[in-house]
């Protein structure tokens, strides 16, 4: 009868071989290995006619391509009035991609298929490490993990990954894993668990692709960090202070309450860069980072939306607007990814039947030279710009000759207003933050102003009692002490 039966031959040592699938195998003419590489194939009953995909795996570079030709081989098997008896590593159904795609084929052909468990790698392992599975661990395999740019693991968890067969697959994983953990994270290389070879190797994160001895039998075991720094705990803390036994304060919040704290916290954020402190960037990221998840939290309670929601935007917004990234879209370099970025955004509106200006979106809040940074930088993106850098220092000349005649005090306001706005252009065309550049030249300006104030104290004197002249040249000698 045309079936398929998938079987399971444990993690290596054929005592850990099932009674169901030696009964299974010994009554077998012939059984299609996923590998003979495997140390239970030599115990196997001798019966059976043995075949092995290893070919597959040796000509075909392209694991999904691998997983897709096995699968549909065995199908193909399985359609004979005799069947098949495809044989795995460990359980079916633990870390093997081929069973998965053959039970999707299957399943639209209707084509029965039986599963004969077998023990997984994941309970050798366990045993070697001392570990309980039921507290949290995350399972995955390094080849997954290895196709990554940040690891898809909660870190306040343990995981296991498996199958870290080579050096080369080592390094992938370990770059990885580095965007989570830090280098001298301890984890433990697990070589061939449940084996009378078994090895457990304790070491840093950053040595694990430095081992001669790994294979298929190896697997790493990352445990939680010793002090919590996943997303999901802290989210944790933040809905347990909204919670009916958490804080009073907390609990009384709204969105409209928050607002100060929220700008507070983004310039504090942007004072840390200016300064280029990082442990002062660090805290701060955690301070606005607080305001994020503190304003989704009031927003889960009230029914609202969730975190999911808001990741899911914004994850599928950057996919969609990155097509050179996530598509098949060529660019030469970053300007043409601002037009496409521009197009893409511009065709949305069009699908949610929007007709809006470019400008719009932009907060009214935002400080004013920020804001006519970002009015500019968006007209720049569809062609209402200078062709060249000269037109933007006509154009300032031009505002301030303008600024020079006039005489009535309101137009002259609005006359300064574009002398501003015309020097935030030019900044923009020399690649310079308004903002950032005003802040700094704040900065500098107060340095030197207490250096005037400090040299005034140490000669006795106020500063109302010198001359021009005189804090002329005290400014003087404290611009010249910046150099």
């Amino acid at each position: 009868m045309a079936s398929i039966t998938i079987l399971g031959l444990g993690p290596g040592d054929p005592v850990h071989l099932t009674r169901e699938a030696w009964d299974t195998l010994s009554g077998a003419n012939e059984v299609y290995l996923r590998t003979v590489r495997h140390p239970c194939v030599s115990a196997l009953p001798r019966a059976p006619r043995l075949h092995a995909f290893d070919a597959v795996f040796d000509q075909v570079g392209n694991f999904a391509v691998v997983h897709e030709t096995i699968a549909n081989e065995v199908v193909a098997l399985g359609r004979r009035v005799e069947g098949v008896i495809y044989a795995v590593p460990g359980h079916p159904r633990v870390g093997e991609a081929t069973t998965t795609r053959i039970l999707e084929i299957a399943a639209v052909e209707g084509l029965p298929v039986r599963i004969v468990p077998g023990l997984s790698f994941v309970e050798p392992v366990l045993t070697a490490l001392g570990i309980d599975a039921v507290n949290g661990l995350q399972i995955s395999d390094a080849i997954e993990i290895a196709g990554q740019h940040h690891p898809a693991l909660d870190p306040d968890r343990p995981a296991l990954l498996a199958q870290v067969y080579s050096r080369a697959l080592a390094l992938r994983v370990r770059q990885t894993l580095m965007n989570q953990y830090s280098p001298e994270h301890e984890v433990t290389l697990v070589h061939a668990a449940g084996m009378p070879d078994q090895r457990v190797t304790r070491l840093p994160l950053a040595e694990i692709d430095r081992r001669d001895d790994l294979d298929h039998l190896t697997t790493l075991y990352v445990p939680a960090l010793s002090r919590a720094g996943g997303f999901e705990s802290f989210q944790e803390v933040i809905a347990h202070l909204r919670a009916p036994e958490g804080c009073p304060w907390d609990r009384e919040q709204t969105h409209r309450s928050l607002r100060t704290h929220l700008l507070e916290e983004t310039h504090e954020v942007l004072e840390a860069i200016d300064l280029d402190d990082m442990q002062a960037l660090r805290e701060e990221l955690g301070d606005l980072l607080l305001q994020v998840v503190l304003q989704t939290q009031i927003a889960v309670d009230e029914e609202a939306f969730r975190m999911t929601d808001v990741i899911a935007g914004i994850r599928d917004k950057l996919i969609r607007r990155h097509p050179h990234v996530f598509g098949d879209v060529r660019v030469s370099g970053s300007d043409d990814v601002k037009r496409n970025w521009e197009t893409i955004k511009q065709s949305e509106k069009a699908e949610r039947g929007a007709h809006e200006s470019i400008l719009d979106g932009l907060p009214a809040s935002l400080p004013a030279l920020a804001q006519a940074d970002a009015y500019g930088t968006r007209a720049a993106r569809v062609g209402f710009d200078w062709p060249d850098v000269s037109g933007v220092l006509d154009k300032v000349a031009e505002e301030v000759r303008e600024l020079a005649a006039v005489s009535d005090a309101r137009l002259r306001e609005a006359e300064y207003g574009d002398v501003l706005f015309s020097l935030v252009n030019l900044a923009r065309w020399l690649g310079i933050d308004p903002e950032s550049a005003l802040r700094a030249a704040n900065a500098r300006w107060a340095g030197r102003f207490r250096a005037v104030e400090r040299s005034a104290r140490e000669q006795r004197r106020s500063l109302k009692e010198m001359t021009l002249d005189e804090l002329n040249r005290l400014w003087d000698a404290a611009k010249a002490q910046e150099r």
